[in-house]
């Protein structure tokens, strides 16, 4: 924040926006909300703010942030001194209306709703853990009004991730909720910026070619947003990485759910989506189109905490399927006294022995142990750490358990449920400078969608494989770009070519079930929807409660589902010669 707020007269930005809201911080955030033993909202907010504070006075920058995490009033308060402290003559207000737990359980109580799990179709009343908190998404107008009545710093608990954009815009532009292609390109906008330097070249599977460019300094994604909704994404000046149509395919292929993408203002409708190159670090959001926005909004609900421990093996060089299943054996013999009480317990080998490796540590491979359960004593030492390392004398060849036993100790973690609410039923307000506090009130036009999103088995444009020329075997990721990433239990991945005689291909080659041969062992059943975004030359499956519950409590190492697509793209498929021959990503 201060590093562009600082340079604002060689690089000038009206508002900063910081998304600083997760899945898995929510769940947290709201355990030290109900125990009261930490902040409960996000500290390294004020870290960033801080030293920005006096350029963002001097040059009159508005600031939005979703920092508040579970207790945005007390965020409010701290920010309030901090700006007194520092003689600022900038005013603070802040949003209110996310939590929402009291609302849902009556609505529960009155049989108004199944309440069911949007992930897992799971029905809250068959949920067997309790709530202790529920945090809804709301819109962005509550951040517009706050501005338009003075307010110089905004801060929000869970507002979307892209309302703080939303609401930045309908201030500025002076935009009305009819507005609708306005508002989801605004959207949109949002959604580019929201994962910071996402959209500049991090997590970006070209990553390569951004070496030269400078890795040490990928930028700062900024959106220029015009009165009649036009979006282009450029970088902070004098910045490493760079926004490019395919470094913003990416982040646009993150987290999205399909061809509508759902906000509490508004829909955005992605079908003919496109980014078109005006200069360099300059790409021009085209073809997003708005809808009226659902009646219902997004719930995220904590429990009570489970309690997690694990153990780690190192396993080295031959038969690391045999050295795993002996000293699984060996410790599930030492736990057979308390294995009962385990919720969950799982044995993981993470990573493979190369042929004829170079070196001990490319031959060596994790083996974890890990175990959930509802009290903090059934993984007490004696009934976890000692049996996963008391088998060390008898173990497989070579057997090493890592020293470092502080995950092996019980940490709470948070079980987490995603369901829908009326925004009828929201208190969105705007608590402001003066003490005033304004209503925002629920959309009064909305519009029901179909429960799932439109799903493509295959291609329409259908075109033999054959036709595209001799093969090879070769990883998918050779030619084709891919992203990932969570939404509560649900994974999505999206996968795009840099030419369209490659999207023939890649769309033809790219069905639904040959998404389930490329999983290999990691399908497990679940619903697989699919799209295609030809503009982006993009094919994007949402795989249906693909992560194990969620980031909150998930047992896989890839906890945030961003590893799912470099898996598959190290999966080998039939690659046509002349797609290679023009070079790999």
């Amino acid at each position: 924040m201060a590093l562009l707020a600082s340079n604002y007269e060689n690089d000038p930005i009206d508002v900063l926006t910081g998304d600083w809201m997760s899945e898995g911080n929510m769940t947290v955030r709201a355990g030290s909300k109900m125990s009261g033993n930490l902040e409960a909202y996000e500290p390294t907010f004020l870290e960033a703010l801080e030293p920005a504070l006096p350029y963002i006075a001097k040059y009159r920058i508005k600031v939005a942030v979703n920092a508040g995490a579970a207790d945005t009033e007390k965020l409010h308060g701290v920010v309030t001194k901090m700006v007194q402290k520092k003689g600022l003559n900038l005013s603070v207000a802040w949003i209110s209306g996310d939590e929402v737990l009291p609302q849902l359980l009556e609505a529960q109580k009155r049989g108004e709703s199944p309440f069911e799990n949007i992930c897992t179709g799971e029905k809250l009343d068959d949920w067997k853990f309790e709530p202790i908190y529920a945090q809804a998404y709301l819109g962005g107008l509550g951040i517009a009004k706050a501005f338009e009545k003075g307010a110089d710093i905004v801060v929000c608990g869970r507002v979307s991730d892209a309302s703080l954009v939303i609401g930045a815009a309908c201030w500025w532009h002076k935009w009305q909720r009819s507005d609708l292609d306005k508002l989801a390109n605004s959207f949109v906008a949002g959604h580019l910026v929201e994962c910071s330097s996402y959209s500049t070249g991090g997590n970006y599977s070209g990553f390569k070619d951004l070496e030269c460019l400078g890795w040490d300094n990928i930028g700062y994604p900024i959106v220029e947003i015009s009165s009649s909704g036009e979006v282009i994404v450029t970088k902070n000046q004098g910045s490493g990485g760079e926004v490019s149509v395919n470094t913003l395919t990416s982040q646009f292929l993150y987290e999205i759910q399909g061809p509508w993408y759902f906000n509490s203002d508004v829909t955005a409708v992605l079908d003919d989506i496109s980014f078109e190159h005006i200069a360099a670090n300059r790409v021009a959001l085209r073809g997003v189109k708005g809808d009226l926005p659902p009646p219902t909004t997004k719930v995220g609900i904590t429990a009570k905490p489970l309690y997690q421990a694990e153990m780690h093996w190192f396993l080295t060089g031959l038969d690391i399927e045999a050295k795993a299943r002996m000293i699984e054996t060996q410790i599930r013999l030492l736990m057979r006294p308390h294995i009962s009480k385990f919720e969950h317990l799982s044995f993981q080998i993470i990573g493979s022995v190369p042929r004829n490796p170079k070196n001990q540590n490319a031959a060596t491979v994790d083996f974890r142990v890990i175990a959930q359960a509802r009290k903090a004593s059934d993984l007490a030492p004696v009934k976890f750490a000692r049996p996963c390392i008391d088998s060390i004398m008898c173990a497989y060849p070579g057997a090493t358990p890592h020293l470092d036993l502080r995950q092996a100790f019980p940490k709470e973690v948070f079980e987490y449920y995603v369901t829908l609410l009326p925004q009828a039923s929201i208190q969105h307000r705007a608590h402001l400078p003066n003490s005033e506090t304004i209503d925002i009130p629920p959309p009064s036009a909305t519009k029901t969608y179909p429960k799932h999103q439109p799903s493509q088995e295959s291609t329409s444009d259908v075109v033999p494989l054959s036709t595209f020329g001799e093969t090879v075997r070769a990883p998918l990721g050779t030619i084709v770009h891919g992203r990932s990433g969570d939404k509560g239990s649900d994974c999505n991945v999206g996968f795009w070519v840099r030419h369209q005689d490659e999207y023939a291909w890649l769309r033809n080659l790219l069905s639904a079930e040959f998404m389930k041969e490329l999983l290999g062992e990691e399908y497990k059943g679940g619903r697989i929807e699919r799209c295609e975004f030809p503009g982006l030359k993009a094919v994007h499956y949402l795989l249906k409660d693909h992560l194990d519950r969620g980031v909150s409590c998930t047992m896989n190492v890839d906890f945030l589902g961003k590893n799912c697509a470099e898996y598959l793209r190290v999966r080998e498929v039939n690659v046509p010669m002349k797609f290679l021959a023009r070079g790999r990503i």
